[in-house]
Order: structure tokens, then C-alpha cells, then sequence
């Protein structure tokens, strides 16, 4: 209910909206309801607009729209039912102007015998509510075999039609709601979000860095970034005390080169990618925040620059005081001295410059490597420029270089081959390369990965598919989301080898590549294809996920291809639980106990789901062969394009697909045994279920969007759950 203001201020609202879209006869025709509405088919838009109109005259006026709203936000349960059962009824035609019948293709269902088309029949048979269901799926973006959509339609009349009458009345539709208490809490359309007043925004007070939550769950990283300052400060502290006497300027350009001798060696520390992995299974993981070091590089890559550009201004300035003390020499002449050269920090400028983010853009890949590649020259300036930049370097550089020596041994050692490929739905191709004999790795990590067909010099990470338990191949899952991506796509649609014009980066191996493949099959938006196409990895390297085998209670949420690194780790919990134990426990008992996973997929549409299908359906068979105290895992799905349960548009249809679940143990979407949702995830629903279980202390693994990151960090901080972003 709302207070007497709340309802004065939703009347404006409802005005002011309104008149945005209405005509200037000050009525809202059929076209300017569908766009205000914002519906995906026309039917419901069509169903909503006949309800509207009461008068038939085929526009909605201001005082018809207040009338219908009225009853939509400030109606009781029954009038809100009563709505919704005119909708489903499409032949109660007393209701419904015979242009509507005529769009919708009604008029057909009507002709059944001698009831009148625009006689109003106050019930729903079978007919009716299959055509209803078939606009839900299509609202929804789900598609079913017209078999399935009879079984929907069969399952959902049978629960309603109480007194088997062959028809549902008005009361038989309120009793089989009341066994769905979700619907019932919030009835509305939810598409119409012009329909109510925007809510008021509650600023907190206190801003979200300054919060308890926030210092607890990143104060390991508060507390580097809070040494990295301190040491940056006490460094600039003691070199400007050596040089205190020689004048300000120098003082700043002493102070600022004595930092870069620290962060130019640190840049190098920060991508030490191997020496990383290997200090993840340490305890100096729990302390320093690796999981963070690509930002940090890119942070340090700033500072750099800023010093770089404070340093070289400083030196300029002094040489500009000196030459106007002297007289005899000008400020080119002290800047071109041979004995104070100024060529390393542009270089270092020229560097962070190119730097700006962690990973490159797609379309410029090459500029984001070769520019990179300065730092050969960058670095031997600074050796040159510092006489005590060495001692910093020395040990970060020698290391540096040991993993560059490493990695292109390993990369050119031998070549491997991808010996399968599976172009997936949505454009995502699915790789399966031969496994190198010596090649361990974590569930989780990634490779990086070469292919000079595609491009010689390009080199991608992607993280590995498949679990280390699988010995013969590793697998890769590829969305074409950039160019280098697109082109590997595209590479293997062809039915035969393709010869594309050669890159500028390939156009040397153009007769070396495998010209040759057999299709195995082609069937449900997959191509199946054998293939020898040579390619190079480099890897693996660790990832936040390695934690995972460590937690009490982790939870796993992939959003789209996001899901990639956790169908490793699930292939992985699958080969472990054959052998009696998924974590490192000193007993199965212990593991049964003590480890708990929650895994959430969240997908835009239904044919995202058919990527890692037959995993989820193993999973799902072999904990059912489980104990109930021994099942460890929990998955749940959801898919954003279909329409909430409380929405109007598909109530009839979640009710339907409910049922059917539960009398064929079978979701009609996946043919998974767990149920999928529609809609977005209520996170704090989700995180409040998981805090009220109890089972340990909790860390949530996310890989997708960054904005859905930034959301679930949020939530995260707030039930106090400890949160790990995965980058590839």
C-alpha cells in the first residue's frame, strides 16, 4: 500500500510518462504501447493494450491508463489474478477488439462451433493456453520442439484443472497460484518499468572504501600498496638528505631517480610469471596479493612514467638555473652534455606510455608486443644512465631473463598440434591439443597460445578447459570476441583448408600449414572437425582458483564463456571423487564435511548452455550416486533473457516448466536435473543462503564481465566473503 504522498507522487509519475509518449490527440495508439512497454513479441503487448482500452477505440487515453494502472499497482492479489486471467483467456472476446483478434490469429481458436466470436467464455481450455504458453517462450528467447510445448501444456492443465472439466476457471487458477507463494509476493510487469516511479536513492553514508567490510577483504592488498608507498617515500627521503646541499631541483630529480632504480627493477618482479605460480602453493600467498600483480604492474608502469617525466622536468630546470649563472653556455649545451644524459627516462615515459592497460585491445595486438618490446632498450639506458641501477636490477633482471630463456625453449622445443576442433554456439571454438609429455598444471590455469596460421608472432592466453587428470589432450574454449579470435573462427568454418590472403605476421608460413581436415559431424549448431594444425604453448601459469581445493565453502560463478576455468576445476572434482577424496583432507570424511561448492553459470540465452552440457550432466549423475551427507556440490543456472516467475508475460510458463521438472526430474531448457532460473540472480538471496549454511569460512571465484564483477565484489564485502576475480 502507499502512504497519500506516495500515491500523489506515482499520479504525476504516471502523467508525466504519459504524455512522453503519447500522440499529440493525447492518446497512445497500439505501436506507442509496444515501445513503451518494451516487449519482445507483439502478443502480450496486444493482449495488455485490449485490457487497457476499455472502450474498444483502439487507443489508450490518460484517464483508461490510471484506470488499468490502478489496479495493477494498487490492486489486491485477487484483482491482479483476475487481470492476468483475462491475458490467458484469448478468447473472451468481450474484452478484446476484433482488430486485435485478427493480429494475434485468435479468431481461429473461436471457430470451434456455435459460440460467438465475441462471446466472452470466462474460462482457459487447452488450446488457449498452448498459444499463451508459446508466446511466453518466444518472450523468453526459449526454444522448444512443439512436442515439448504439448507436454508444458499438458502438465500445466492437468495441475490446474482441478474438477477435470476439460477447461480452468478463474478460482481453479487462484488455487494452483497459491502453491507458487514467489508469483504471488510481487505480480506485476516487469518489462514496464515506466509504470512506477523511480525509486529514491540512498547514498550511504559512509563511502565504500572506508567501510569495515572493504579493509578486511583487501587488506593484503592495502597493505603492499601501503609498503610499496612507504618504501617509495623512504627511498626519495634518503636520496634528496645525500643531495640536500646541491639545490632543490636536484634534490627532486635525485630523490625521483633514486625511485625509479626501484621501480624500473619492480616492473620486471611484477611479470615474473612462473616465479609467481610457484610462490601461489606457499604461504606467501596468504600474505602478498599475486592474484593482483598485472595491476600492479600496470600501476607501477603509471608511477613510473610520473616519475620518469618529475625527473627529467627537474634535471631540465637545473640545467636552465646553471645556465643562467654561467653565462657562457646555453641550455642545449647542458642537455646535450655528454656526461648527463637524459635518455632513459623518455624511454621510460615512452614505455608506460603503451602501457595503459593490462591487456591489449584486440584489433592492435602487434602494437601493444612491439612496443613492449622496449624494454631491452629501456633498461640497458638505465644501466647505462644509473650508476647504481644495476644493484637493484641484478637479481629481478637475471630472473627475468631465466624465464624468457625458459619459455622460448619451451615454446620452440617442439610444436604441438591441435588434433580436434568443435565450433560451438555463439561462435566459440573448442580446441583440443595434444597434451606435451612433461606438462603438469593446476585446474584453472592458463596457456598462452600460438598459432602461426592464424598469425606468427601473436600469442593469447586462454585458460585450460580440461582437467590435469586428463592425460592425453588439453582443450581450450574460444570466444570470438576480437580479431585474432574471429579469424581462428573463421579458419575452421570452411568446409576445406582455407587460404585466406596471408598477414603480414603469417605470409611466411603460408605453404606450411596443414591443408587438409575431416569432418566428423555437423548437428545442433556444432561442427566437429579432425584436423593437424601445428601450434605453440607457453605455460601454464597459476590463477587465483588454485585456492580452491583449500576452501571450506567455495562458490564458483561463470558468467557466459566465464565458465571456462571452473569446467576444469568440475572435470577435476569429478576425477577426484572417483577416487574418494576432492580436497587435501586427511580423511574422506574430513572432505564430505569440509568442502562445499556452489556453482552458478549464469547465461543470456539458451544456447550458451550447450557448451559444457554432457560435464554438467556427468556431475550431476555421479553426485546422485552420493550419500546424501557425502555431496559436495550444488549447481544452479540462470539465464538472463527469460522472464522473471512474478512477471506476467511468463508466470503460466515457469509455473509449466516447474512442473514438468518435477514429474520428469528433467529441466526442459538443459535436460539437466537441476532446475534453470529465469532472470538475473538476487545476489543478496543467493550470498544469504550461503552465509545461513554455515559451512565455513567462504571465498567466491568470479570469471566474466567486469561489471558483474564489480557487483558481487560489492555483495561479497558486505556478507564478508573473501573474493578472487579470475582475468582469463
Amino acid at each position: 500500500t502507499m502512504s497519500a504522498a506516495e500515491d500523489a507522487e506515482w499520479l504525476r509519475w504516471v502523467t508525466k510518462q504519459f504524455g512522453s509518449i503519447a500522440g499529440e490527440d493525447k492518446e497512445i495508439n497500439l505501436e506507442e504501447f509496444k515501445t513503451a512497454l518494451q516487449v519482445k513479441e507483439s502478443f502480450f503487448a496486444e493482449r495488455f493494450f485490449a485490457l487497457f482500452d476499455s472502450d474498444g477505440s483502439g487507443t489508450i487515453s490518460l484517464e483508461e491508463l490510471l484506470k488499468a494502472l490502478s489496479l495493477l499497482v494498487h490492486g489486491n492479489e485477487t484483482d491482479k489474478l483476475r487481470f492476468l486471467f483475462q491475458v490467458y483467456d484469448v478468447d473472451e472476446l468481450s474484452l478484446l477488439p476484433i482488430w486485435a483478434l485478427r493480429r494475434i490469429g485468435v479468431l481461429a481458436l473461436t471457430r470451434r462451433g456455435a459460440r460467438s466470436p465475441r462471446a466472452g467464455s470466462g474460462s482457459i481450455d487447452p488450446d488457449e493456453l498452448r498459444v499463451v504458453l508459446r508466446w511466453c517462450l518466444r518472450e523468453s528467447a526459449i526454444a522448444l520442439p512443439e512436442e515439448r510445448l504439448g507436454d508444458l501444456t499438458l502438465a500445466l492443465f492437468e495441475a490446474a484443472d482441478k474438477d477435470r472439466s476439460g477447461s480452468i476457471t478463474f478460482e481453479e487458477l487462484r488455487e494452483e497460484l497459491e502453491g507458487f507463494p514467489e508469483v504471488m509476493e510481487n505480480l506485476t510487469i516487469s518489462a514496464a518499468s515506466w509504470l512506477k516511479p523511480p525509486l529514491p536513492t540512498e547514498r550511504s553514508r559512509q563511502p565504500r572504501y572506508l567501510t569495515r567490510a572493504y579493509w578486511h577483504n583487501h587488506r593484503s592488498k592495502l597493505a603492499f600498496l601501503g609498503g610499496y608507498a612507504g618504501l617509495n617515500l623512504l627511498l626519495f627521503a634518503l636520496a634528496a638528505l645525500r643531495h640536500a646541499g646541491l639545490g632543490g631541483w636536484v634534490v627532486v630529480a635525485r630523490g625521483c631517480g633514486q625511485c625509479l632504480n626501484f621501480n624500473c627493477a619492480f616492473l620486471a618482479v611484477l611479470m615474473l610469471r612462473r616465479c609467481l605460480t610457484w610462490l601461489r602453493v606457499t604461504p606467501i600467498a596468504k600474505v602478498l596479493p599475486l592474484d593482483q600483480h598485472v595491476v600492479f604492474h600496470q600501476l607501477v608502469g603509471y608511477v613510473v612514467l610520473a616519475l620518469a617525466a618529475v625527473h627529467t622536468g627537474a634535471h631540465v630546470a637545473n640545467f636552465s638555473r646553471l645556465a643562467r649563472q654561467d653565462g657562457r653556455h646555453a641550455l642545449a649545451e647542458y642537455l646535450l652534455s655528454a656526461g648527463k644524459p637524459q635518455r632513459a627516462p623518455f624511454g621510460s615515459t615512452a614505455l608506460g606510455s603503451c602501457s595503459a592497460s593490462p591487456v591489449p585491445p584486440a584489433p592492435c595486438p602487434q602494437v601493444f608486443y612491439w612496443t613492449h618490446l622496449s624494454y631491452i632498450s629501456v633498461w640497458t639506458l638505465l644501466i647505462l644512465h644509473g650508476p647504481n641501477f644495476w644493484k637493484w636490477f641484478a637479481v629481478p633482471g637475471c630472473l627475468f631473463a631465466l624465464e624468457k630463456v625458459l619459455g622460448l625453449a619451451w615454446r620452440r622445443a617442439g610444436g604441438l598440434r591441435i588434433v580436434e576442433v568443435n565450433l560451438l554456439p555463439s561462435k566459440v571454438t573448442h580446441l583440443v591439443i595434444e597434451r606435451p609429455q612433461f606438462f603438469h598444471y593446476k585446474p584453472g590455469d592458463y596457456i598462452y597460445l600460438n598459432i602461426p596460421a592464424i598469425a606468427t608472432y601473436e600469442w593469447h592466453p586462454f585458460t585450460i578447459s580440461s582437467a590435469p587428470e586428463q592425460q592425453e589432450t588439453l582443450w581450450l574454449h574460444i570466444r570470438s570476441l576480437g580479431q585474432w579470435t574471429n579469424r581462428l573462427y573463421e579458419y575452421f568454418q570452411q568446409p576445406e583448408s582455407p587460404s585466406p590472403q596471408p598477414k603480414p605476421l603469417s605470409r611466411s608460413l603460408r605453404g606450411k600449414r596443414c591443408r587438409c581436415w575431416a569432418q566428423v559431424s555437423t548437428g545442433l549448431g556444432e561442427t566437429h572437425r579432425l584436423c593437424s594444425i601445428k601450434c605453440y604453448i607457453d605455460g601454464p601459469y597459476g590463477t587465483p582458483t588454485r585456492r580452491i581445493f583449500t576452501s571450506e565453502h567455495a562458490v564458483l560463478i561463470g558468467a557466459g564463456i566465464g565458465i571456462t576455468p571452473f569446467a576444469s576445476i568440475l572435470q577435476s572434482i569429478m576425477y577426484r571423487g572417483r577416487q574418494g577424496c576432492v580436497c587435501p583432507c586427511s580423511s574422506e570424511a574430513e572432505a564430505a564435511v569440509s568442502f562445499q561448492v556452489d556453482f552458478i553459470w549464469i547465461n543470456r540465452d539458451q544456447k550458451h548452455f550447450e557448451w559444457f552440457i554432457s560435464l554438467l550432466t556427468k556431475l550431476e549423475m555421479e553426485q546422485a550416486e552420493q550419500e546424501p551427507g557425502g555431496r559436495f556440490l550444488e549447481m544452479h543456472m540462470y539465464m538472463t533473457s527469460a522472464l522473471s516467475k512474478n512477471d506476467m508475460k511468463a508466470i503460466g510458463l515457469q509455473m509449466a516448466l516447474d512442473l514438468l521438472a518435477a514429474k520428469e526430474q528433467r529441466d526442459s531448457i538443459t535436460g539437466l536435473r537441476t532446475r534453470t532460473q529465469p532472470g538475473r540472480p538476487d545476489w543478496n538471496k543467493v550470498f544469504g543462503k550461503v552465509a545461513e549454511e554455515k559451512r565455513g569460512k567462504v571465498q567466491v571465484f568470479f570469471c566474466g564481465s567486469p561489471a558483474l564483477a564489480k557487483v558481487i565484489r560489492a555483495h561479497c564485502e558486505h556478507f564478508g566473503f573473501r573474493f578472487f576475480k579470475e582475468n582469463f
